[in-house]
C-alpha cells in the first residue's frame, strides 16, 4: 500500500462491490490510478502488462495467474484476453465474493467473451482525478445534498482565471500531482502520442493511420463540449483535401472511446409538458480536458487569450468532475437541448429518478443570469408528474462565490463542489 496514495471516490464503491460480486473490473484510461486503487483493496497481485512471461502463462496454465490470496489483482487483463473466461469459471466454482479485481485500459476486440461475465463480474468505471481528489476543491457544496433538495452552505472562493486555466491544462492525472504545469502538459502530449501510434490498435487489431488519428483528435478538441456530428468532424479533420469518409471517422471515434480517451455526454430522455421536442445528439468530450488542450498543442497563454474557446474546455472540466461525483450516487450526467433552442449544460439524474439541472459558466453577472434563466425555463418545461421536480438548479461557476439566490438557484464554485 503506497504511503502517498490519495484516496479516491471510487474506493468506497469498490469496497462495496467486492462484498457482492466474485470479481470487480475497474475500467478507465491509462494512468488514471486504477492499479494504485486496486492495490488498496487486494492481498496479492499479478501485473500482466509488464511481464510477458505471465501473459504466456495465462494462456498455457492460467492457475499460475489466478492462484493467490484474495482479493487478487490482475492488472491490465486485456493484454491476455483468455484470462477473462478463466476468472469467470473460478468465480462459478465458488469461493465467495471478492475473489478478483481486474483492471483494464482498453476494451478488447472479442466482446462475446466479455458478455459471459454477466452476474459474475461487476464493472466499475474510473476516471482521472476530480478537483476534490487532487486537493483543489473543498467539497463543501455537496452534489448529494442538492439532489436531495437539502440546503448547502454559502462558500467564499478565491479561485482566479489563471488557476482554472492551470487546472484544465494539467488534468487529473495522479502521477502529475505536484509537478510543474509544463511537465504535466508534456506528460499529456506524450500520452496522446502513445494513443495515436500504438494504443488505438489494441482495441481491435486494426492498423489506423496515425496522421488521421491526430486530425480526428484535433477536430474533437476544436469541438469539445459541442454536439458536433460525425459529418462535421469528417469535414474538419479532412481539411483542404476534402472530408474524410464518415464511416472511417466513426471507426476512429469508436476506437478512441474503447481506449477511454473520449466519453460522450448523452442527451437527457426527459418527459416534457410542453410541445418542445428533445434533441438526441450527444456532446463530445475527452475523458479529461487536458487531452483536448494537448491535442491542439495549446497551453495557458493561448487559453487565457481566448476566453471564448476556454469556456468550452472549462465546461468539459466540470463535466468530468460531475461524472466522478455522480457515480458515487448511482447517477448519470446528461445534457438537455430542445427544438426551441433551450440548452442546459448538464443534467444529473440518479437511478431512482432524482435529478438536478446544471448550467456551467466561467463567471460574470451576464452569463450567470443567462444560466439562471435557462434553468428556470427547464424547470417549467419538465413534466413534474412523470419526471418529478428538480432537487436543485445550480450554476457551477469558475470564478465567484457560492450561495443560494432568492429564486432558489444555487451558485456553486467548482472548487467548492463535491460528492
Amino acid at each position: 500500500m503506497a504511503e502517498n496514495y490519495r484516496p479516491r471516490i471510487v474506493d468506497r464503491e469498490l469496497g462495496a462491490r467486492l462484498g457482492s460480486a466474485g470479481a470487480v473490473l475497474i475500467e478507465g484510461p491509462r494512468a488514471c490510478g486504477k492499479t494504485a486503487t486496486g492495490r488498496r483493496h487486494t492481498a496479492s497481485e499479478v501485473l500482466l502488462d509488464v511481464d510477458a512471461g505471465l501473459r504466456h502463462a495465462a494462456e498455457l496454465e492460467p492457475s499460475l495467474v489466478l492462484e493467490g490470496a484474495a482479493p487478487r489483482l490482475i492488472d491490465e487483463w486485456q493484454t491476455a484476453p483468455s484470462i477473462w473466461n478463466h476468472v469467470r469459471r473460478a468465480v462459478d466454482m465458488g469461493g465467495g465474493t471478492g475473489r478478483f479485481i481486474l483492471t483494464g485500459s482498453a476494451l478488447p476486440p472479442d466482446d462475446t467473451t466479455r458478455h459471459t461475465g454477466a452476474g459474475r463480474v461487476s464493472r466499475l468505471s474510473m476516471r482521472p482525478m476530480s478537483l476534490l481528489e487532487s486537493g483543489h476543491s473543498t467539497g463543501a457544496m455537496s452534489l448529494e445534498a442538492m439532489l436531495r433538495a437539502e440546503p448547502v452552505p454559502a462558500q467564499h472562493s478565491r479561485t482566479t482565471l489563471a488557476d482554472l486555466v492551470d487546472l484544465v491544462c494539467r488534468g487529473g492525472w495522479p502521477g502529475m500531482i505536484g509537478a510543474a504545469t509544463n511537465d504535466a502538459q508534456r506528460f499529456v502530449r506524450d500520452y496522446l502520442e502513445e494513443i495515436r501510434r500504438t494504443d488505438i490498435r489494441r482495441v481491435d487489431g486494426i492498423r489506423r493511420d496515425p496522421v488521421l488519428v491526430r486530425r480526428v483528435l484535433q477536430s474533437l478538441a476544436r469541438n469539445v463540449a459541442t454536439e458536433a456530428a460525425v459529418s462535421v468532424i469528417a469535414a474538419d479533420a479532412g481539411g483542404n483535401a476534402g472530408p474524410l469518409h464518415p464511416e472511417t471517422v466513426q471507426s476512429y471515434l469508436n476506437a478512441l472511446e474503447r481506449v477511454f480517451v473520449t466519453e460522450d455526454q448523452p442527451a437527457w430522455p426527459a418527459h416534457l409538458r410542453s410541445r418542445s421536442r428533445l434533441r438526441r445528439s450527444p456532446k463530445r468530450h475527452f475523458v479529461d480536458p487536458s487531452l483536448a488542450v494537448a491535442a491542439l498543442r495549446s497551453g495557458p497563454d493561448r487559453l487565457r487569450a481566448d476566453l471564448g474557446s476556454f469556456g468550452f474546455f472549462f465546461e468539459s472540466l466540470v463535466v468530468r468532475d460531475l461524472r466522478v461525483y455522480s457515480q458515487a450516487h448511482d447517477a448519470e450526467v446528461y445534457h438537455y437541448r430542445d427544438n426551441t433552442g433551450l440548452e442546459v449544460d448538464a443534467i444529473v439524474e440518479t437511478a431512482g429518478g432524482a435529478w438536478m439541472g446544471v448550467e456551467i459558466k466561467l463567471g460574470g453577472e451576464g452569463p450567470i443570469e443567462e444560466g439562471v434563466r435557462n434553468l428556470l425555463k427547464l424547470r417549467d418545461r419538465v413534466d413534474p408528474d412523470r419526471t418529478g421536480p428538480p432537487g436543485a438548479l445550480t450554476v457551477i461557476v469558475g470564478i465567484g462565490h457560492g450561495y443560494t439566490r432568492p429564486d432558489g438557484v444555487v451558485l456553486t464554485p467548482l472548487t467548492a463542489l463535491g460528492p
